[in-house]
């Protein structure tokens, strides 16, 4: 009954409506290994699910963001900053007039691939992995091959090129980092990301008693608000304004700009301004520092003593790849913060017990 219902191509014709910018499902690049397609779901919203149910996504809840293993419960974990994401890009995406599932599919996808102990952890990595180590190449090979036991999820093009090309530059939220989104969806989730990690990274570093709400520069407050929620609400308004021309409803008008995802001037060097204030007072701070080593050393602990004893390595691990190196960094990659001091603790390291 279902096949006759044709579901799917009912939605895909749905998305005719979207922008003429807005990436369309019936129109993607395909799949790494070709598929019968869904009777139910688009090709993005069945990558969407598949994401959701791989076991790289349940252990984001166990990962952390900023503060390592820590003790409250209202702290962010890299699952819930990936929800956040999802739903920032989500707004973004709808008021855009852009096709909202290809945009939450790579929201939920782009950290699959993050180490433990954050982006600590991705730095320690990334300077004993002969090869380089970068979480959102990681979240490509997870998706691609790490996932069902090296089948991987076989997503499309566009959700993977979204994943690859999330990571920004440290200057600045819209200066190309590791590569830019070939789709305006992926271009959403890129300045998403950025806007979920600086507001609720503040709200971990009050939350610890680092800083208070008076720390926060003067000028990220006055263009952006004092609070969370008015901080979100100023660049998400501002993102969809200037963006606009992308909706495609000024189509055959004098349009400005190019059709990009992009702040206005302003608000990106407020919202810059905060980010860096993030560098200054709370990433790079003496509490978090020492926190930092302890887990730089774990990481060191574990790639020393599996790359001497790859025998230990789970079995499945050989075969992702024929590289010793390649074979432990994905091992160590795919832990979560707790997993990682508890093997480092049964392996009789000399560690800090961190809790």
């Amino acid at each position: 009954m279902i096949s006759r219902l044709n579901i799917r191509q009912i939605t895909e014709e749905s998305e005719e409506s979207l922008s003429p910018y807005a990436a369309k499902s019936r129109l993607s690049q395909g799949r790494l290994k070709p598929e019968e397609p869904c009777p139910i779901r688009t090709a993005f919203q069945r990558d969407r699910d598949r994401i959701i149910h791989s076991k790289a996504f349940r252990r984001l809840k166990h990962k952390t963001q900023v503060f390592i293993a820590p003790q409250g419960d209202h702290y962010v974990t890299r699952l819930t900053h990936t929800l956040e994401v999802s739903q920032i890009a989500r707004t973004i995406a709808r008021a855009l007039n852009l096709n909202e599932d290809l945009t939450e599919a790579t929201s939920l996808g782009h950290d699959l691939g993050h180490t433990p102990f954050g982006h600590v952890g991705e730095e320690a990595l990334d300077e004993l992995y002969s090869g380089g180590f970068r979480h959102n190449e990681q979240s490509l090979r997870v998706v691609d091959l790490l996932e069902k036991d090296g089948q991987g999820l076989n997503l499309t093009w566009e959700v993977r090129d979204g994943i690859v090309n999330h990571s920004k530059a440290r200057a600045d939220i819209q200066r190309e980092g590791s590569g830019e989104a070939s789709t305006l969806e992926g271009q959403v989730c890129k300045i998403a990301d950025a806007i979920a990690y600086i507001n609720h990274d503040i709200g971990d570093a009050i939350r610890a008693g680092i800083i208070t709400e008076n720390d926060l520069p003067l000028s990220a407050v006055t263009g952006l608000g004092r609070f969370h929620s008015q901080r979100i609400n100023t660049m998400v308004f501002d993102i969809i304004e200037h963006s606009w021309s992308v909706t495609g409803y000024n189509i055959g008008q004098d349009i400005i700009g190019s059709h990009t995802i992009s702040m206005s001037p302003g608000i990106l060097e407020a919202t810059n301004n905060l980010r860096e204030f993030l560098f200054a007072r709370v990433y790079n701070i003496r509490s978090t520092q020492e926190e930092a080593e302890k887990a730089r050393e774990v990481i060191r602990l574990l790639y020393k003593y599996f790359n001497e004893h790859q025998e230990k390595l789970p079995p499945e691990y050989h075969t992702y790849s024929d590289e010793s190196e390649r074979k432990v960094a994905d091992y160590i990659a795919g832990m979560t913060d707790q997993y990682a001091l508890r093997t480092a603790e049964e392996l009789a390291l000399p560690i800090n017990n961190q809790g």
